[in-house]
């Protein structure tokens, strides 16, 4: 099985791709679904759920191991991660799942900025996505995040981040921010930061985008 990529190369054999979707999102998100047919035959776009436990009792220790465990088993050619998403590749890669990193829209240094906003009370009431409804949520997840590190250093393998500047659930100059951090720690060969001028948080518009570099990505490790 191949699938072919707009610059003319083929990448032959079937390659694992891991992808970590969002906050209040599933598997069964727009932008995955956009992605799996332009990416098929040639790449399995796995999606593992990351509400581990439940959404309700959300942890993030249980998210990383359960992508942990999702990449020691399929092995992917290419990590991918979409907002809180990111957070979770960043994290797999570090503790050894190695592959490349493709990081849609990713929820850098996001933590403070969400602890700062969350409503009163306990549990917490947000929009869930996946269930186009309210659902509640622990408060103890947000400070969670808002104690994690996994964006502080760059990551060991070459990363490709696809950035909204009109995100309006993560700051476009938080993320270059912390892009601009990790350029000056150093990152690998091939890194770079795509910034799309219209694009928002969702960047569904951008799929055809977003598949090229992934595959790009798959290619790359294939060398």
């Amino acid at each position: 099985m191949t699938i072919l990529r707009d610059d003319c190369e083929i990448i032959s054999r079937v390659s694992c791709v891991l992808y970590f979707h969002g906050f209040a999102s599933s598997p069964q998100s727009a932008k995955i679904l956009a992605l799996r047919p332009l990416l098929e035959p040639g790449v399995e776009l796995v999606t593992p759920d990351l509400n581990v436990p439940d959404f309700e009792h959300l942890d993030w220790g249980a998210m990383v191991a359960h992508g942990v465990d999702e990449g020691r088993r399929c092995r992917p050619a290419v990590v991918v991660g979409s907002s809180l998403g990111a957070l979770v590749a960043l994290e797999v890669v570090r503790r050894g799942v190695v592959a490349p990193l493709v990081l849609i829209a990713p929820a850098l240094g996001i933590g403070a900025r969400w602890l700062m906003r969350l409503p009163p009370g306990e549990p917490v009431t947000v929009f869930n996505h996946a269930r186009s409804a309210d659902a509640l949520i622990h408060r103890s997840f947000f400070e969670q995040m808002n104690a994690i590190e996994a964006d502080y250093a760059p990551p060991a393998v070459p990363v490709t981040i696809v950035m909204g500047h009109r995100d309006e659930t993560v700051p476009f100059d938080l993320v270059s921010g912390r892009w601009n951090e990790w350029i000056a720690a150093g990152v690998q060969p091939r890194s770079r930061l795509i910034d799309i001028a219209d694009g928002d948080h969702g960047l569904t518009a951008y799929a055809d985008l977003i598949a090229r570099e992934i595959a790009s990505a798959v290619g790359t490790s294939a060398e």
